[in-house]
């Protein structure tokens, strides 16, 4: 039987052609992940990102599939512990989302100092106003809370913008233009001291409202909230709170519980907060990237039988 790829994702004539090329005695089938065709995938040994409807179909015990690329780098909506009883291979696109998502991290964090949100406002009002509170992002500090690919690139653009720059992860390892990095038990120590506290967080059972009320009341007072990780990582009633007493000066927030955010959700309402409707990592760089990892993972895959780059421990979820 002839060993298969199956991409669920579009790719370009040329993103195919570098996959075909860097997999040989693999044929490769550009698939359509809204409408999947279950004939072929049941004969996939690989397959790039997931669709509704095919677990059934590549999780069957005479499955061939060993290993699933991710389109994203959340892995949450994935079936997991299938995944873990099956022993297939997960990779995510973790790294993917470095540049276009540290962008928005500066979009929202320049937006704040400069009161550019208040200004795009009063322009719709034809209303020249500063009440002189604008500041700049020289000599504040940034807690960045996630480390990894999105977490290093921002704390590499602050130290552009003189910047001091405070991590948190689970292992507290220091890094590469991080001036500290605490561990994830250490949390409220680290937020009491940021300007911007920037939530990069991937979802997993001890990430879950994380961010709650005891945490936003060690926020330093009129510091700002941004989270572009995932927004079940933040108890929504309790950053409302933090807001309206004061505690924040204002939020940027990418991700929510629910999504999309119901017409009526008072977030929308509140002038110190500015909105994204999960697009922070949408790029037109996206695909390229993807197979960029892939390419590399095939290579390795090939080679000593598993993927190099993200792969995913089930144990920690990421």
């Amino acid at each position: 039987m002839t060993k298969s790829i199956v991409c669920l994702q579009p790719l370009t004539a040329e993103q195919q052609e570098r996959i075909k090329a860097s997999a040989p005695g693999y044929t490769f089938i550009q698939g359509d992940g809204k409408n999947p065709d279950l004939q072929l995938l049941a004969d996939a040994e690989i397959v790039i990102g997931w669709a509704k409807g095919i677990a059934d179909t590549l999780l069957r015990p005479d499955s061939p599939l060993r290993w699933v690329q991710s389109w994203s780098a959340g892995i949450e909506k994935l079936p997991l512990e299938r995944f873990k009883e099956r022993g297939i291979l997960l990779t995510s696109g973790s790294g993917v989302h470095a540049e276009p998502i540290s962008a928005v991290i500066f979009g929202f964090m320049l937006l704040f100092t400069r009161n550019l949100h208040t200004a795009v406002r009063n322009q719709m009002n034809r209303y020249w106003n500063s009440d002189g509170s604008e500041s700049e992002l020289f000599g504040k500090t940034a807690v960045i809370v996630g480390t990894g690919a999105i977490g290093s690139e921002t704390a590499r653009i602050a130290k552009a913008f003189r910047m001091k720059t405070i991590g948190v992860s689970r292992s507290g390892k220091p890094l590469a233009d991080f001036d500290q990095v605490y561990t994830t038990d250490h949390l409220p120590e680290a937020v009491s001291q940021g300007d911007f506290i920037i939530n990069i967080l991937p979802i997993t059972d001890e990430t879950k409202q994380l961010f709650n009320t005891a945490i936003f009341s060690a926020f330093k007072q009129g510091s700002y909230y941004i989270n572009v990780g995932r927004g079940a990582t933040t108890d929504t009633e309790a950053l409302i709170h933090a807001l309206n007493r004061g505690q924040l000066r204002g939020a940027g927030l990418d991700v929510f519980e629910t999504e999309p955010l119901p017409q009526d959700h008072p977030l929308w309402t509140m002038e110190q907060v500015v909105i994204t409707p999960h697009s922070a990592g949408i790029t037109d760089q996206y695909a390229n990237r993807i197979v960029n990892i892939f390419t590399e993972n095939i290579n390795s895959y090939l080679s000593t039988g598993a993927p190099s780059l993200n792969l995913v421990d089930y144990a920690r979820q990421y």
